[in-house]
């Protein structure tokens, strides 16, 4: 077998239908195993060199221990560095335009909707009740971004072509144009700045449990909407929902957006269903287009069997 023809297993937890169509237009001339159909349940995974995987069987790399590198569905590898068995084989994060749109789509409609009070106006016209409520601007806002990647420098542009007076934060500092940036030693000076809090950090053992009562009460006091917000599209694990929950009951937070939780689905007694000027989306701000992912993919084997290096490698120290 040629290295071009080097064989590719798809194990993903998306729609299998979805999975399916794109695979028929992806990796021409190169043998496919895709675990999601039941007619390829039972082959030989020792031939496979790359393995695709998002949430993926626990027997994959027991079952394909020939594997030259891992690629990541989605922009978050948490769940793959805890997968039983993973090789010591570079490990690719999926970076994609149509991802980044998505999240700083995402991020930018949630800080417009609590800029605007959204909720509490459909809650008033659930009671029938036309009431104006106060309206600061965008420019009288400061957002804070919490991780200062792909996603979250995208984020940061985006949120400052619509007025937003725009921080970010990262372990490490980051530069950009324009923009304020803080790293670990000037968090809390970072906080105290910020009247809405964007959470896009990697799962991380710094990160986890961050977001808590603690943090929130951080948070600048006294802004135009009397109390700070907090949104979430990071990893459910760096939040404490029980402190998110409590902070928004007693007015330490004035609302929430939360794509990600702890335990997933949410379970359908948790608070924050019902909680005033509270979003919920089901991790869905930036789901991965099946079809970019498989073209990314096919790209990073390209360059890798021509001598080159993947790109957006993880660094497993840092967890990310």
């Amino acid at each position: 077998m040629t290295a071009s023809a080097a064989p590719v297993v798809v194990d993903l937890k998306f729609n299998p239908d979805d999975v399916k169509a794109a695979l028929s237009r992806a990796f021409p001339g190169r043998d496919v195993i895709n675990r999601a159909d039941p007619d390829q349940t039972g082959r030989d995974l020792a031939q496979a060199r790359y393995a695709v995987v998002w949430k993926s069987q626990p027997d994959l790399f027991a079952r394909a221990p020939n594997l030259q590198a891992v690629f990541s569905g989605g922009a978050g590898v948490d769940h793959v560095l805890t997968l039983p068995g993973l090789p010591d084989v570079p490990l690719v994060r999926f970076v994609d335009p149509t991802l980044t749109t998505r999240m700083s789509e995402w991020v930018v409609l949630q800080c417009l909707l609590h800029l605007r009070q959204h909720a509490r106006y459909a809650a008033q016209a659930q009671r029938g009740e036309w009431a104006e409520l106060p309206q600061p601007e965008a420019r009288e806002i400061t957002v804070g971004v919490m991780g200062l990647g792909v996603l979250g420098q995208d984020a940061v542009r985006k949120l400052k072509i619509m007025g937003f007076t725009v921080v970010g934060w990262s372990r490490r500092q980051k530069t950009i144009d324009g923009v304020e940036t803080y790293d670990e030693n000037g968090l809390d000076a970072f906080l105290a700045r910020t009247d809405m809090l964007v959470g896009l950090l990697p799962l991380t053992a710094e990160t986890r449990g961050l977001y808590d009562a603690a943090l929130f009460a951080k948070l600048r006091r006294g802004g135009p909407l009397g109390a700070p917000v907090f949104i979430n599209a990071g990893r459910g694990g760096s939040q404490v929902e029980a402190d998110i929950v409590a902070s928004l009951r007693s007015g330490v937070l004035h609302g929430a957006s939360l794509d990600v939780f702890s335990t997933e689905p949410l379970e359908a007694d948790s608070p924050l269903w019902t909680l005033p000027n509270t979003i919920v989306t089901p991790h869905a701000a930036a789901a991965s287009d099946v079809n970019a992912l498989f073209r990314h993919v096919e790209a990073q084997i390209k360059r890798h069997e021509a001598g080159l290096p993947f790109e957006h490698l993880v660094d497993r120290t840092a967890g990310y």
